[in-house]
């Protein structure tokens, strides 16, 4: 597809008429007349003309975009708007779905000023010209990158998000890489064991390659929306991976020799002890990495051939969730919210860990933060900042532990408690005082389903009349990978697929999709996760079965189905259909 040069005409030019007597083009021919941007969207169906009037009045006396107005009325999306603006402006898109930027090209723009532009060049063409791929058509900006590329340019239009994702794709953070690991080599030998002191004078020197190196590899774990980083030490390398939407990749591989070196690095920053290897150490790191606050909990453990480092990356920029956004079940989501709206008593949400649940668990906070209670936290870490909300830190060294400091917050006059996680029985023991004497307390614990969770109480020692008297419901869940919107097709499963997907409760006559793969997911078919919820309803049949000495697990989760628990299989079914 040939590639036209941009009009210096921005979006917001839409609004404004053209001349009565146009400027004559190259060729001495007065231009084509353009359609106005509203007028495109209206031709299409996208915006009705009230909308549009709407927008335009907002946008008088302000310096906002008519697209970037109707983006946050939610009348049009991204999309959208790009491709009516391309259609205006006479200009292609650019198809960074199954097109990948050549990364030879794209080094004639700096990572720096391809953010600060919002531009990604693509490919050189037969003529010589770079095309580049932009979201804002501003204008000057053509004759920007020509001077920055130093050579004549092309532009093609993409979305913000898709500038975003192609920016990071290429300009690796790993790039330059095996330079640092080259100079680690060069200076400290190949040699695996090495004293302590030079480790810690490699860990903690500015100019140090192993801090570049963590740095890097915390930056692309950011940027590839990781979960979880794994640095392990194995006989001859240290493996790095990435857990991805809930998937382990394989990253890299480094010299066994940096073993001890990046181990200690990371200690460092999250406050922990370099000397002492042996015992597990747990900490966190706060840092800001492009322009994203980001807290990090490391957590170290020995392992045959060194210290395992894990670092769990919670990123403290991303939206907060509400209720409706979890995936539940309408029935199961209106349950759900009526429990929590109760004066007392306890709900839990259960689950194994990387299940979601302390996402639920804000999710729900956010839903019952008003004015008129008193709603106190204990987290282990604060994920997400509530500027309402009294929120405590969990601090070992300090004595403030879960058990004692909620103690303390019954001391605080609260309506609602919210205990991070319960994981022994003291805390166990008090978060039930606490609800059976006029509290309200939302908590989470590790089991493998809903009717489970309830056992781990008693298992923790908990009297089930306890219990029962205390529990007004659980919340079970998982995340499950959602297919990749930008690359869904449709295809016919297996039989074997097909006779699970009838087990669980699915329809058969549901239409099947799946990811084929494209840029944008890394060709894995996937993008993001959701949630897969069941919600117990702790009933008074439940009650007198739980504080019965014969009862089992399977007689009381086969109650619960009976009563009207979707059981966790059917709702990923669900989710399929």
């Amino acid at each position: 597809m040939r590639l036209r040069k941009a009009s210096a005409e921005s979006a917001d030019s839409a609004s404004v008429p053209a001349p009565e007597q146009p400027p004559l083009s190259g060729n001495g021919q007065p231009p084509v007349r353009r359609q106005m941007l509203g007028q495109v969207l209206i031709r299409d169906g996208i915006l009705t003309p009230e909308q549009l009037a709407e927008a335009v009045v907002k946008q008088v006396g302000s310096d906002r975009r008519l697209g970037e107005l109707l983006i946050e009325m939610g009348v049009a999306d991204e999309s959208q708007v790009v491709a009516a603006l391309a259609e205006q402006m006479n200009l292609p898109l650019a198809n960074l779905r199954e097109v990948v930027p050549d990364p030879a090209v794209a080094e004639c723009l700096s990572e720096t000023l391809a953010r600060s532009l919002r531009a990604i060049p693509m490919y050189r063409a037969e003529n010589g010209v770079v095309v580049v791929a932009v979201s804002d058509p501003r204008p000057q900006l053509e004759s920007e990158l020509s001077t920055a590329i130093g050579g004549p340019v092309a532009i093609a239009l993409a979305t913000d998000q898709e500038i975003s994702w192609a920016i990071s794709n290429v300009y690796r953070a790993l790039e330059g890489i095996d330079d640092q690991v080259a100079a680690f080599v060069a200076i400290h030998g190949s040699e695996a064991e090495r004293s302590a002191t030079s480790t810690v004078s490699d860990a903690t020197g500015d100019d140090a390659p192993v801090i570049q190196i963590v740095n890097m590899i915390i930056t692309q774990a950011l940027r590839d929306r990781a979960s979880d980083v794994h640095v392990e030490p194995q006989d001859r390398v240290v493996r790095i991976r990435f857990r991805i939407d809930g998937v382990m990749h394989d990253v890299l591989t480094l010299p066994s020799s940096m073993g001890s070196a990046l181990t200690s690095r990371l200690k460092i920053m999250a406050g922990m002890s370099i000397v002492e290897r042996r015992r597990p150490q747990d900490g966190q790191i706060a840092m800001n990495l492009d322009g994203r606050d980001l807290d990090i909990r490391v957590a170290a453990i020995g392992v045959i051939w060194g210290e395992k480092v894990v670092l769990r990356l919670l990123d403290k920029s991303r939206s907060l969730y509400e209720l409706g956004q979890l995936g539940m079940n309408g029935v199961a989501l209106d349950s759900f919210n009526k429990m929590l709206h109760s004066p007392y008593g306890m709900v839990l949400c259960a689950g194994p860990t990387g299940s979601g649940k302390t996402t639920t668990l804000y999710a729900a906070l956010n839903a019952v933060n008003h004015s008129d209670r008193n709603i106190t936290t204990i987290e282990d870490p604060v994920e997400y900042v509530f500027p309402s909300i009294n929120q405590i830190q969990i601090n070992e060294t300090a004595g403030i532990g879960f058990a004692s400091g909620l103690k303390s917050i019954l001391r605080q006059d609260p309506d609602m408690i919210l205990v991070g996680e319960i994981r022994d029985e003291d805390t166990a023991r008090i978060a039930i005082q606490a609800a059976l004497t006029g509290h309200f307390v939302l908590s989470s614990v590790h089991a493998t389903d809903a009717v489970s969770s309830l056992y781990r109480f008693i298992d923790m020692g908990v009297e089930p009349f306890l219990i029962s008297a205390s529990v007004l419901g659980v919340v079970g869940q998982r995340l499950v990978r959602k297919t990749c919107l930008d690359c869904k097709v449709s295809y016919t499963p297996s039989p074997e697929e097909i006779e699970f997907f009838v087990k669980a409760g699915g329809n058969i006559d549901a239409t099947f999709q799946r990811g084929e793969g494209c840029n944008y997911c890394a060709h894995t078919g996937y993008s993001g996760r959701i949630g897969a919820y069941e919600l117990l309803t702790v009933t008074e049949e439940m009650r007198e079965m739980l504080v019965r000495p014969s009862a089992t697990h399977a007689d009381l989760r086969e109650l619960a189905i009976e009563q009207g628990m979707v059981p966790l299989r059917s709702e990923g079914a669900r989710l399929v259909a």
